[in-house]
């Protein structure tokens, strides 16, 4: 019989627990290590996302730099003759809008500077690819843009740019003697373009009508402020525009449709959306596919917003009034991280005035005001818009929360010489204007458009388009 010693001690439990020991730190070294490894794979791409948002900041700070403006100009001269002025007194001064407005003024002249001083891809060549605002801008065939009132289509399909606008290269005159200055529809042009620089004359996609007085493009008519998107669920490429008569009573829209961004567009016909008055005019395609039409109405002393229908030929049937009595035309919308933004200007007709943001966290309102969006310049420059009027605001692909503001600087002494303003608009930072309707700072980050007499889109910008 084996007695068994109780207290005898086990030399293999003391082997055992020291492999025990070593095969635990040989699998957390190498469990760590795997840990390591795929916390690197996967936040990769976290990385790289946070280095492009320091480029970011560092590509647009160029663009967001504050740019000062000074200029001075000689008292206008007295035209009338010795012996009027001894009658009547000499004339009260005259405001720098006036003399802008004037054909023959110092001011005029240095707003909207020679041919000699175009942006050419002739004389500047591909390497330099900046914008100056209020020269004259030339397409590759070495003739001046006529896409006025106009907007942009980025275009998945072909990776291409499309800017649609009113060609106004026509004879400026007034219908009659109290009537603003027209020119007679010639039809919407369409330019196309990779850099946003570069513009290719892509020919007249949606002719004027000669001979059919009762069409709405009859030429002594009123065609504006042409907008299209597109629309994936029909496969077409949808124009709105403002249509109206020679006395600006028709107050309605139009639509036109073509399969092709280059056209040719097909009109449709016109209508006054939800019965109402409807003069400038702006369409918006939403991350969601669904499409908002804004508007002018009552006469111009508010806006209203309402959507359209699935194929984007129509409006839905209801619609909300914002900016009730304010008086504001000329809407370009525009959206970052799910609110709303919008530019208008107020209604003097071709002169420029002082422009205004709004935001909303809804497209159907309520919206807000924020002040004024212009930075830099000078106070006149500011109260103006920069001497221009905004038709639409293009989100800059690859660079989140950075977008260029399109405006027009309007020349109603010869409207086909009428100027392009492009700016570098950003969203961010805190606001420095109260809201309109409610007490304290709106909670939205701030919209500056920047001033600057030339500046460039990053290098590189369109390689960081995802």
């Amino acid at each position: 019989m084996r007695i068994r010693n109780k207290h005898r001690k086990s030399s293999a439990f003391h082997c055992n627990a020291g492999s025990r020991w070593s095969y635990l730190a040989i699998w957390s070294l190498t469990g760590f290590i795997l840990i390591v490894y795929f916390y690197a794979h996967i936040h990769q791409n976290d990385k790289q996302d946070i280095l492009v948002h320091l480029n970011h900041l560092v590509d647009t700070r160029e663009m967001e730099k504050v740019e000062r403006e000074e200029f001075h100009f000689s008292p206008p001269k007295d035209r009338r003759s010795p012996r009027a002025v001894k009658r009547k007194g000499p004339r009260k001064p005259s405001t720098i809008i006036r003399e802008f407005l004037d054909a023959s003024s110092q001011v005029h002249s240095f707003f909207f500077p020679s041919k000699k001083t175009a942006i050419s891809l002739i004389k500047e060549g591909n390497d330099s690819m900046h914008f100056y605002p209020g020269r004259l801008w030339l397409d590759t065939d070495g003739n001046p843009i006529q896409a006025h009132g106009g907007g942009l289509l980025y275009d998945d399909n072909t990776e291409t740019y499309y800017w649609y606008g009113e060609n106004k290269d026509g004879r400026t005159y007034h219908a009659h003697q109290k009537s603003a200055a027209r020119v007679d529809i010639i039809g919407v042009n369409c330019y196309s373009s990779k850099d946003l620089w570069t513009w290719t004359n892509e020919g007249i996609v949606l002719p004027g009508e000669e001979t059919n007085v009762s069409h709405d493009l009859h030429k002594f008519n009123v065609l504006e402020r042409p907008k299209v998107i597109y629309n994936g669920k029909t496969d077409k490429y949808v124009m709105w525009m403002h249509i109206d008569d020679v006395n600006y009573t028709k107050a309605s829209v139009g639509v036109a449709v073509s399969d092709s961004a280059r056209g040719p567009f097909t009109y449709l016909y016109s209508m006054r959306p939800h019965s109402c008055d409807s003069r400038d005019m702006t369409i918006f395609k939403d991350d969601n596919g669904e499409a908002y039409i804004i508007y002018s109405s009552n006469d111009n002393s508010e806006l209203h917003v309402g959507p359209l229908t699935d194929d984007y030929l129509n409006v839905a049937g209801f619609m909300r009034r914002i900016l009730v009595g304010r008086h504001r035309e000329a809407p370009t919308l525009f959206k970052h991280q799910g609110i709303y933004y919008m530019i208008t200007s107020g209604c003097s007709g071709w002169a420029p005035n002082k422009a205004l943001a709004h935001a909303a966290e809804s497209i159907m309102g309520p919206w807000e005001t924020m002040g004024s969006p212009c930075v830099g310049g000078n106070r006149v420059l500011r109260s103006t818009t920069f001497f221009a009027q905004g038709t639409f605001v293009l989100p800059l692909r690859g660079l989140p929360g950075t977008f260029i503001f399109m405006a027009d600087r309007w020349n109603p002494s010869e409207l086909k010489d009428s100027r392009y303003v492009w700016l570098p608009l950003t969203i961010g930072g805190l606001a420095d204007e109260p809201l309109d309707y409610n007490f304290g700072f709106p909670h939205w980050p701030k919209v500056s458009i920047y001033w600057h007499r030339r500046w460039r889109l990053p290098e590189g910008w369109r390689n960081e388009e995802r």
